[in-house]
């Protein structure tokens, strides 16, 4: 299988690096092509010029590269924290710029944009892995797990994407070494369950 690997954390060393790349070695030890993106390393610009918001646009030669990606591959992994309970301005961008009319998704000969698009991409299965310091009963109480809804209900399941799996590790802030361990163990075994070798 082909996946796509997306981390948006802006500090090599971070604990999402350490996420990502467990994710990515477990791919690979299964006998997957794995795609990987670090959205910083790569220094991709987040903001969508007017320009290229239309279906059909021309597209920045960096952009159109990861639209054919990801409407390739058979599986997506997302690795980001929860900042303000949203993605990093980075990530949004991508998901701004590449998951995107024609690509991901497209409305229904009529629909002039008022309705329920139908989704065009291939992947059956997305992970997201997001850490936080807050805590997960908060979360879930105060916030109502808004990460939850954007990944699951707003972005790839209208694109299409039947299987989602969302797991939020925190309290970073304070983890120990063992249980950081602990979670990117917990990491392969997700990543093994929803993309065996």
């Amino acid at each position: 299988m082909k996946i796509s690997v997306i981390l948006g954390h802006p500090q090599k060393g971070s604990f999402n690096h350490a996420m990502a790349e467990r994710a990515v070695k477990t791919l690979q030890d299964n006998g997957h092509q794995v795609y990987f993106h670090d959205l910083y390393s790569e220094d991709f610009n987040p903001v969508i010029p007017y320009g290229e918001i239309p279906r059909g646009a021309v597209l920045d030669t960096v952009v159109e590269e990861h639209c054919r990606e990801i409407s390739s591959v058979d599986g997506i992994v997302i690795v980001h924290p929860n900042w303000w309970g949203q993605p990093p301005a980075i990530l949004k961008g991508w998901v701004d710029r590449v998951i995107r009319p024609g690509v991901a998704y497209e409305f229904c000969e009529g629909d002039s944009g008022e309705g329920v698009p139908r989704g065009l991409l291939r992947a059956g299965t997305a992970l997201v892995f997001n850490t936080s310091n807050t805590l997960a009963q908060r979360e879930r109480e105060v916030f109502g797990d808004p990460l939850e809804t954007i990944w699951k209900n707003c972005i790839l399941g209208l694109c299409g994407v039947n299987t989602f799996y969302r797991k939020m590790y925190g309290i970073v802030v304070t983890s120990t070494a063992d249980e950081r361990e602990g979670w990117l163990k917990e990491i392969e075994e997700t990543v093994k369950s929803y993309f065996p070798g």
